[in-house]
């Protein structure tokens, strides 16, 4: 590889194509894990719901469970009476039966008896005697009741595969009793330092010399992104030896990744020592980006291989753009999460009780003038609200809601 090649710069829109185009036929292998290990992981297969959650109808408020019909007309003027036969006793299923007129005190989380319908808040009720309310306030059919299923049927496919695993997945998965998944491993990526003037951080940095700040900085970003960082160390500007460390961690690693050396230059051996390691080799040497323009794009022997440049911002920039790409494609991530806050517009109205702070699921699409947040309207007790969101807005408690077309910062579900 010489010099003109590198003056054929391509963008990093293509670079990162061709290179994610030729990882086209890689396989991903998956291990079964307990799920309380997989945060951060990517789900292998889809997971399945084995059964229907909640899988009885629950009260969501404290009160009265009753036939909603026996409520209707009635208010502070004009009460409608009720007789209380029992109390729902937490934990444990419920058989009762309500004829007209009755009603059982529940609590929130407790089973519905088998007929009620509806739930009348404790606060809308006041006691006669231990055998007696009245209600003030009607309620519809359904009303105060979670029913069977309404957060997942049994069936229902709740994780697709290729998602990552978030704290609101791992709670969703306890909440159906799945207590291990399928999942991709960590690819295990090489790191691997170079330049005669490069010193380890601990060492003291005498006049020339600089410490090595890439190779941690990508070793936390390849661990945040998915991947197993293993740094190979510093090695000199001496082709033998560079040869060496690149043919140990390849054999060793997934994917290697060079920092510095990657400009061209007499003492440019990393191109070298990449199309050491197997065909094609390098295919892309040069990326019209600032900074950044000396990366390295190869595949060796079905192994994805960059050279990033020596400089952190660079090198910081370009594995953003690429080492971040190829590692999802390593692990099969298909469902991404915005990493920082995104201002979006809202395309429906979002009512909120002024005097309380709201935060409401978000649904983000791409539109030709930027994101589209869509509201994602459930109740509080459902999980997989959150897992079918990617952000959270909230709602100032002065305010009584937002409106459509207003942007909003929508803040990121981990």
């Amino acid at each position: 590889m010489g010099k003109s090649e590198f003056l054929e710069l391509i963008s990093p829109q293509e670079g990162l194509l061709l290179i994610l185009g030729t990882l086209e036929k890689i396989k991903q292998g998956s291990k079964l894990l307990l799920t309380e290990k997989c945060l951060g992981l990517i789900v292998a297969e889809d997971v399945i719901a084995s059964h229907s959650l909640p899988s009885f109808s629950r009260s969501t408020v404290d009160g009265f469970a009753v036939l909603s019909m026996d409520t209707f007309g009635s208010s502070t003027a004009l009460p409608a009476f009720f007789d209380v036969i029992g109390e729902v006793t937490m934990g444990s299923s419920n058989q009762t039966k309500l004829n007209s007129g009755q009603a059982v005190m529940i609590h929130t989380g407790g089973m519905v008896p088998e007929n009620a319908d509806a739930i009348v808040m404790h606060e809308d009720t006041q006691k006669i005697n231990d055998n007696e309310i009245e209600v003030f306030k009607a309620v519809s059919p359904g009303e105060n009741i979670l029913n069977i299923g309404e957060d997942v049927k049994a069936g229902d496919m709740i994780i697709p595969a290729g998602r990552r695993i978030r704290s609101v997945e791992i709670g969703g998965l306890m909440a159906l009793g799945i207590m291990s998944i399928p999942v991709v491993p960590k690819p295990k990526v090489a790191i691997i330092s170079s330049g005669d003037e490069i010193i380890p951080p601990s060492q003291i940095a005498e006049l020339g010399l600089v410490r090595d700040v890439n190779s941690d900085l990508l070793a936390a970003l390849i661990s945040q992104w998915g991947g197993k960082p293993e740094k190979y160390g510093i090695v000199p500007d001496n082709l033998e030896e560079l040869l060496f460390i690149s043919r140990k961690a390849f054999i060793e690693c997934d994917m290697v990744v060079f920092t510095a050396g990657s400009s061209v230059s007499i003492r440019d051996i990393t191109a070298e020592a990449i199309r050491s390691l197997g065909g094609p080799g390098v295919i892309v040497h040069g990326i019209n980006i600032r900074p950044g323009k000396p990366t390295i794009l190869a595949i060796c022997s079905g192994k994805p291989v960059v050279g990033l440049p020596g400089n952190p911002v660079s090198a910081y920039v370009t594995a953003n753009i690429f080492v971040k790409h190829i590692i999802d494609k390593l692990i099969g991530v298909k469902y991404s999460f915005f990493e920082e806050k995104i201002i979006a517009k809202l395309d429906t109205n979002i009512t909120s009780k002024a005097g309380r702070e709201d935060w409401v699921p978000i649904k983000l699409l791409k539109s030709d003038d930027g994101f589209t947040a869509t509201p994602i309207f459930s109740r509080s007790n459902y999980i997989f609200s959150l897992i079918s969101a990617d952000g959270l807005v909230r709602i100032d408690e002065h305010k009584t809601g937002l409106q459509v077309g207003e942007l909003v910062n929508i803040i990121p579900i981990y």
